[in-house]
């Protein structure tokens, strides 16, 4: 059949439409000044065509969803069957407070929940100490003992709603009073759903919110894991953060890279402790940020989806294929969002979110377009919590699987996101691993080169936020505020002290002493267990500041080697 063709129409290569077509009209009408790259600064081409796919075998590249390599989604069905878990974060004030926030979000639709501690909490201080005042409940909700934690899911179904807790340093110690509040209520904990973050080795990268050394907290890692694939089948003991990677200024590419292969060394250190790849790995959940630049971010977690697949089959070739599948939780971008022209944050993160969705993540959290100046009102969370909702029920995009598959553009963004997390690989790699790397301090001098890069570019005018370098206003828009009430710390210092003076001393003392011992058991034991002595402290009343205060007495306190 003769294929006819218009007059003046060209066919041939991508570089014959380059210098033909696309030169000429660039001549009459030249390109923005702008730099045409994602924010991880790779180039984005005017054009893409099946020539920037060499080598692309969609057989073994793409392949189906709910199919090795699951680059287009780890279910078959995907958002057809079920949409993703609406989650928003929620912590503040007193476990009252939260409580509240909780009930109100679930009335609204919220299919999981998700819990923001505050500071003393994530560096394991009791809100008396000294370093606490002020921060009480200020940034997240205050738990220092199981009274705070039945209070906090009071009225709350927890064989029903998963629960999502971002807590790092004391992970083990806050899980384990939430379980044991589970069985208070009397809920089998195999029918306890939900993900601790636990992600120790992102703390040292980025987040910074450590108490023991490195190898220490490995060991405290590898113990949930082996807890959990025994005694928690629907929890997820591990939830491996890029987020804060990203928040603290890494690319995407660098944000990628580092998570997987975070995740991929609490797989290796398991294994080496005994733990069954096919038992714990499954359970190993992830959780990415969604900035701005919609077309990488898709690719971003169809790369991530592919690399980890293809990574732990290489590795360790497990029996169970649920092993090899990705699960990923998304938070919207924080540190994308603007003091100036708050309602714009409005526009971002329906963005990002749209992003999330189109890249097939099984959970999302939106942020509130106040984040910026405190936590978020009741107002402000529910049109965040609404964005989701319009994007699942109103835009069409959850109707069918992978809708951008075989777009040359994502492809390409795909493979140049999997190659990106190559050449960290074979760097780490050869340094080691991932924890030799941390010690080293080279994916937290990565991080920060990174950061001072993309605000060069800023601060150039090469890339563009705006309200903040173009189409700046010279007056503040004001927006309600979310105050903390200044009594939340009297009334949790109240309450921990009516707990001290309560509880059994002698089961109290017992319970820290058990925990030393296994501790101690465990520095030189890789198979010792510490989840049970957690357990009976959590029962004994024993505060969050004293159980960190017993790890520290056994394994020491991290001080930061100060790499910058």
């Amino acid at each position: 059949m003769k294929v006819v063709r218009k007059p003046g129409a060209r066919s041939g290569s991508k570089g014959e439409w380059l210098e033909q077509t696309y030169g000429p009209a660039v001549a009459r009408t030249p390109e923005r000044k702008a730099r045409f790259s994602t924010l991880s600064d790779i180039p984005v081409d005017p054009l893409y065509t099946a020539e920037d796919l060499a080598g692309f075998d969609p057989a073994t590249d793409l392949g189906f969803p709910g199919e090795f390599p699951y680059t287009r989604g780890v279910q078959a069905s995907m958002y057809r069957g079920r949409l993703w878990t609406m989650r928003q974060f929620a912590g503040f004030g007193g476990p009252e407070d939260t409580n509240r926030r909780f009930r109100y979000l679930m009335e609204h639709g919220v299919t999981g929940l998700s819990t923001a501690f505050d500071m003393p909490t994530l560096m394991g201080r009791d809100p008396d100490d000294p370093l606490s005042r002020g921060e009480v409940g200020r940034e997240g909700v205050a738990v220092s003992s199981i009274a705070d934690m039945r209070i906090l899911f009071d009225r709350i179904p927890m064989d029903e709603v998963t629960t999502s807790m971002t807590i790092n340093g004391p992970a083990s110690i806050v899980w384990a009073m939430y379980l044991a509040v589970a069985e208070e209520r009397g809920f089998p904990l195999d029918r306890v759903g939900g993900t601790i973050q636990n992600d120790c080795l992102k703390e040292y990268i980025a987040q910074r919110e450590w108490i023991v050394p490195e190898r220490a907290a490995m060991a405290l890692v590898v113990d949930t894991l082996r807890f959990g694939a025994r005694e928690t089948p629907r929890w997820n003991p591990v939830s491996v953060s890029g987020y804060h990677i990203r928040e603290a200024g890494a690319t995407a590419v660098q944000e990628l890279a580092f998570t997987l292969l975070d995740g991929l060394e609490y797989v290796k250190w398991g294994a080496a402790a005994g733990l069954d790849v096919n038992a714990f790995v499954p359970r190993i959940s992830f959780f990415f940020d969604v900035h701005n630049d919609l077309f990488e971010e898709i690719a971003k977690f169809r790369a991530a989806r592919r690399i980890w697949a293809r990574e732990v089959e290489r590795r360790w070739s497990p029996r169970n294929e649920r092993a090899l599948m990705l699960r990923t939780h998304a938070q919207t971008a924080g540190v994308s969002l603007t003091a100036q022209q708050p309602y714009n944050n409005v526009v971002r993160v329906t963005l990002q979110a749209l992003a999330a969705v189109l890249g097939g993540t099984n959970s999302l959290h939106t942020n509130s377009l106040d984040e910026t100046y405190a936590l978020p009102t009741e107002e402000a969370v529910t049109l965040a919590l609404r964005t989701q909702q319009i994007i699942a029920h109103e835009s069409g995009v959850a109707d069918t699987v992978d809708p951008l598959a075989g777009s040359y553009h994502v492809e390409h963004l795909t493979n140049e996101m999997e190659k990106g997390f190559e050449r960290y690989r074979d760097e780490i790699e050869a340094m080691g691993g991932m924890v030799e790397a941390v010690e080293r301090g080279y994916p937290q001098r990565e991080v920060t080169e990174a950061s001072f890069r993309f605000q060069g570019q800023v601060e150039r005018g090469e890339k563009v936020v705006v309200g903040i370098n173009r189409y700046r206003m010279d007056e503040d828009e004001r927006i309600p505020v979310l105050r903390i009430d200044p009594d939340v710390e009297r009334r949790q210092v109240e309450r921990l002290r009516d707990v001290r003076a309560r509880r059994d001393a002698g089961r109290w003392r017992a319970s820290l002493d058990a925990l030393r011992d296994a501790a101690t058991r465990a520095k030189g034991d890789p198979t010792a267990e510490l989840m049970p002595a957690f357990l009976e402290c959590a029962r004994a009343c024993a505060t969050v500041g004293e159980q960190v205060q017993a790890l520290k007495d056994v394994f020491g306190t991290y001080r930061d080697p100060g790499y910058f």
